[in-house]
């Protein structure tokens, strides 16, 4: 089982976003010592609920101060970058670290950056696959070149050359498709529950079967965040068992809140009381660009779905869940949202207590 550590670099009202970003770094850094094996960055733009607009410079510090763990984008949001803009950036952080980084990338959603970046509501609702499939091409070969709707331009080399595999962000069936049709891995995120990851899973085995046949396009509703906010690692498949019905893990990566206390009681009062006070102001900060309505959640009932269904409580139940959810989905890569109490020493001793007293006892599932 690979567990890794999920940093939103949540914007914790009172909290300054720099002091917010140097923090994410330092629970990279604890993640390592504590004897995770990577670490994922999330990327939001004008908005209190994530604070790191470029997963990928905020990676580049982490594998800087770091020197085993592995260091993921959750994700780069591709429908506001150019595709081989963030592949140079991938190939970058490929070769320096030494083949740590690995890029995850999301559709995102209709939200104001389109109007701020240029790329355009057309774009985003028509244009990811192009975008991925541009992407990959960039990762994949010493030379690349488009002739597409929203892309078009002559032969230029890559440099520096890198091959990666990027993970996708999926959470609408359009895109589950698209990963399954390029053979990428899945990330699946926090806001859903087993039953639905092993029904994402299934779906991803059968258009993988029938590649080429009309799977569509990806173009379906919002992708792009694992924290799940939307609408809508390293890879690390071993070839084992896939669960859920399935033979082979082809390396997806489920999210989930991780937290730790001495008792189960405990754990759920500290993030009832904390995870309203971000989540409230920061998912109201999703502004759209078109007029449509922004997403609305019921705080409370979500904060009780996350205690209940996620890793939270004691050691004890922390592992039992973890098994829970590899037994039903057959996902053996799991990355811990860990900052749920909004405290920084507590994320800290929460990296520290999840490595000591949890990670031993899920590494052999």
């Amino acid at each position: 089982m690979r567990m890794g550590v999920f940093l939103i670099a949540a914007g914790f009202p009172g909290r300054d976003a720099g002091e917010v970003l140097r923090d994410t770094v330092e629970a990279i850094a604890a993640a390592e010592e504590a004897g995770f094996d990577d670490a994922w960055i999330a990327e939001h733009h004008f908005m209190s609920y994530g604070v790191c607009p470029s997963a990928a410079t905020l990676a580049g510090v982490a594998l800087g101060r770091t020197s085993r763990i592995g260091v993921g984008t959750a994700v780069s949001v591709l429908s506001t970058r150019h595709p081989v803009d963030l592949a140079e950036q991938a190939a970058i952080l490929d070769r320096v670290s030494g083949g740590r980084f690995t890029l995850g990338v999301g559709r995102g959603g209709p939200w104001v950056d389109l109007e701020v970046f240029g790329t355009g509501l057309e774009r985003f609702e028509r244009g990811f696959g192009e975008s991925l499939d541009l992407l990959c091409a960039a990762l994949d070969a010493g030379t690349v070149s488009a002739e597409g709707e929203f892309f078009r331009f002559r032969p230029v080399p890559v440099v520096p050359p890198a091959r990666l595999r990027p993970v996708v962000a999926c959470t609408s069936a359009p895109t589950v498709a698209l990963a399954a049709e390029r053979g990428l891995p899945m990330l699946l995120g926090m806001h859903i529950g087993d039953a639905e990851r092993a029904a994402m899973i299934r779906s991803y085995r059968t258009a993988s079967e029938g590649r080429g046949g009309g799977l569509g396009n990806g173009d379906g509703d919002g992708d792009g965040d694992p924290g799940g906010e939307e609408r809508d690692g390293g890879p690390g498949g071993e070839g084992r068992d896939g669960g859920a019905g399935g033979d082979v893990d082809p390396g997806h990566v489920g999210a989930a809140v991780g937290y730790v206390a001495d008792t189960t009681e405990r754990a759920v009062r500290e993030l009832r009381e904390a995870m309203p006070r971000w989540l409230a102001p920061g998912l109201a900060g999703h502004v759209p660009v078109d007029g449509r309505p922004g997403p609305r959640r019921d705080i409370g009932a979500y904060v009780d779905f996350l205690c209940d269904t996620h890793p939270v409580g004691s050691p004890g139940r922390c592992a039992e869940r973890i098994a829970r959810t590899a037994g039903a989905t057959g996902l053996r890569h799991l990355i811990l949202m860990v900052e749920g109490a909004g405290d920084h020493a507590r994320t800290l001793d929460n990296i520290r207590r999840l490595g000591e007293q949890v990670l031993p006892l899920v590494r052999d599932l």
